[in-house]
């Protein structure tokens, strides 16, 4: 149950703070004094969009925060879990909109809209004014069976097989797509394959090409350099080797006298050793240059070849390798399309099986739960003044000549919620065959029916609270004294806060609160006052009568509340 709610500075509302009870609480008020605000803050505590507008003039920000206390939730508890979010007893849902933006947060921890309103889902179902226009719309027929818990575990199986048939079908159409591609890209894709293997390429080739240039290219200088060095030991001039042995000699000699000078002649004998070592090298290095000019032409040729494939193909060579792998592997799917076709359609056979065994325990589940739902509303009915109803739902396969199972003699379309098309048909008045409600129902009995709905899933699924916003549209007199009397059966399986202008109603409530406008400080606000006894009755009067209210009002009132406190117990 909402145990309070606390908004600031929304619409016309400065700030107030109002605490609800157990069983069915009334607001009332005159036309304007802010009892959709209310309804409107609520909306936005349950993630509902916001608008910037509600913003009270001169504030920064609009806030909305409802304490709710849960029985216990696994579903709510798993959703908070999932968002690392503390589960209690109570739960505070909090609603911040500014010019710039919009924050939510569940038990003081920052949530996204989208949390709060699956939060919202699972704690108060919120019937506007013009909620139940939607049972007029045969497209909403279905959620209204598939609000049934016991409908959900199948229709969620049926999903799970759906799903798989989903990505079975895109395969086949991709790999469809694919075969018509390839067929227009194969003989392009054959001759790119040969035109690339004939290059007989390779990743390292190109280092290696442009090495074995780089020498072809430059022995004639790479063989007058060695000789130069090879030569410098046979100097006519006086060579190399000649010299290094005579500062050998002097060296030697100089350090018999000076100790300093065998650094040095240690050094000179490691520059002997290395200047003969790099001067046999040379002459070895000689007979091993290539003079090959024929072979540096193929490699330039090869050079140019792989240079035009790489500005063909617009790759480098690593690309181009993989490429020809990709184009071969294109080339061998295209060779076999019959064969992965003829897999995946076999795939698909066996999971349409699957599927229509689950659309199929669906379809039942729903044919079994529209009949319970038609005798428990046609019940609740009669109680709501409608005493000759019959309601029939209509749970009808999706008949399609290209659907993905085939039911009954037929092929049927699949879709995620199911593969049935539900109506809901209905006759208000004895010996009428059922109609459409579109066609056969009035604003007043549209409103009993739903009221009727919300009853049965009220009890269906222990929804904790539930509000409806002047749900006595298009009804009055008797009638409306038999609506109050069903929401005030209703609240003992939920709480109910509900809006209405009818005294029938509101004299019904277990708590009775007034929604009025006042004037403070030049500025016109909205509150809410909880009425005592004597205040309800009054209120009620009010509601009777009008402004003028006499004692004649004031006893009818009275009767009115007594009555319903005597059909209470």
């Amino acid at each position: 149950m909402i145990r309070s709610l606390y908004i600031k500075d929304f619409a016309l509302i400065d700030e107030l703070e109002v605490s609800f009870e157990k069983g069915l609480n009334i607001l009332t008020g005159q036309t304007g004094a802010g009892k959709s605000i209310i309804i409107g803050a609520l909306d936005m505590i349950l993630g509902e969009r916001a608008d910037t507008d509600v913003i009270r003039r001169g504030t920064d920000k609009a806030i909305a925060e409802a304490t709710i206390f849960v029985d216990e939730q696994e579903d709510l508890r798993k959703l908070l879990a999932e968002q690392e979010v503390e589960y209690r007893d109570y739960m505070i849902l909090r609603r911040e909109i500014r010019n710039t933006g919009s924050r939510a947060f569940i038990n003081d921890t920052p949530v996204n809209i989208s949390v709060l309103k699956s939060a919202g889902d699972l704690l108060v179902d919120l019937h506007g004014q013009h909620d139940h226009q939607l049972l007029l719309k045969e497209e909403n027929h279905r959620g209204v069976i598939d609000g049934f818990g016991e409908v959900e575990p199948y229709l969620e199986s049926y999903r799970d097989e759906y799903k798989k048939m989903v990505s079975l079908q895109k395969e086949l159409r991709d790999l469809r797509k694919r075969e018509s591609e390839l067929q227009e890209k194969t003989e392009l894709y054959r001759f790119q394959v040969k035109e690339l293997q004939d290059a007989r390429l390779n990743a390292e080739e190109e280092e290696e090409l442009i090495s074995e240039m780089n020498l072809l290219d430059n022995a004639e200088e790479l063989d007058q350099k060695a000789a130069a060095i090879s030569e410098m030991a046979e100097s006519d001039d006086g060579n190399i080797t000649q010299l290094m042995n005579f500062l050998k000699l002097q060296l030697e000699d100089l350090a018999r006298i000076e100790p300093e000078f065998e650094q040095y002649l240690s050094e000179i004998n490691a520059a002997r050793v290395s200047i003969n070592e790099t001067i046999q090298f040379a002459e070895r290095y000689r007979n091993s240059i290539e003079f090959n000019p024929k072979r540096l032409e193929e490699l330039r040729q090869r050079q140019s070849e792989l240079n035009r494939l790489q500005k063909k193909y617009q790759r480098d060579l690593p690309g181009l390798i993989q490429y020809l792998n990709e184009i071969q592997r294109e080339l061998s799917l295209a060779d076999n399309f019959d064969l992965e076709i003829e897999k995946i359609l076999s795939a698909i056979e066996q999971q349409s099986e699957k599927l229509a065994k689950k659309a199929r325990a669906l379809h039942d589940k729903r044919v079994e739960t529209g009949q319970r739902l038609s005798l428990q509303i046609q019940k609740e009915l009669a109680e709501l003044g409608i005493p000759h109803s019959q309601l029939e739902v209509k749970v009808n396969w999706l008949s399609d000549t290209k659907g993905w199972i085939y039911i009954d003699g037929q092929n049927v379309e699949c879709t995620e919620n199911g593969c049935d098309d539900i109506r809901m048909f209905i006759s208000t008045n004895k010996g009428e065959e059922p109609k459409a409600l579109a066609k056969i129902a009035s604003g007043g009995e549209i409103s009993r029916v739903m009221l009727a709905l919300k009853s049965i899933l009220a009890k269906e699924q222990s929804l904790p609270v539930m509000i409806f916003d002047e749900i006595d549209t298009g009804i009055s007199g008797e009638i409306s004294e038999k609506v109050g009397r069903a929401m005030r059966r209703l609240s003992t399986y939920c709480q109910i806060i509900a809006i209405t202008h009818q005294p029938q109603i509101a004299s019904q409530a277990h708590k009775h609160y007034k929604v009025l406008k006042e004037e403070r400080d030049g500025r016109t606000i909205s509150n809410i006052l909880p009425l005592s006894e004597e205040e309800h009755i009054r209120e009620i009067a009010s509601l009777m009568s009008g402004a003028e209210i006499s004692d004649a009002t004031m006893i009818s009132a009275r009767e009115l509340i007594e009555n319903a406190s005597r059909q209470q117990n």
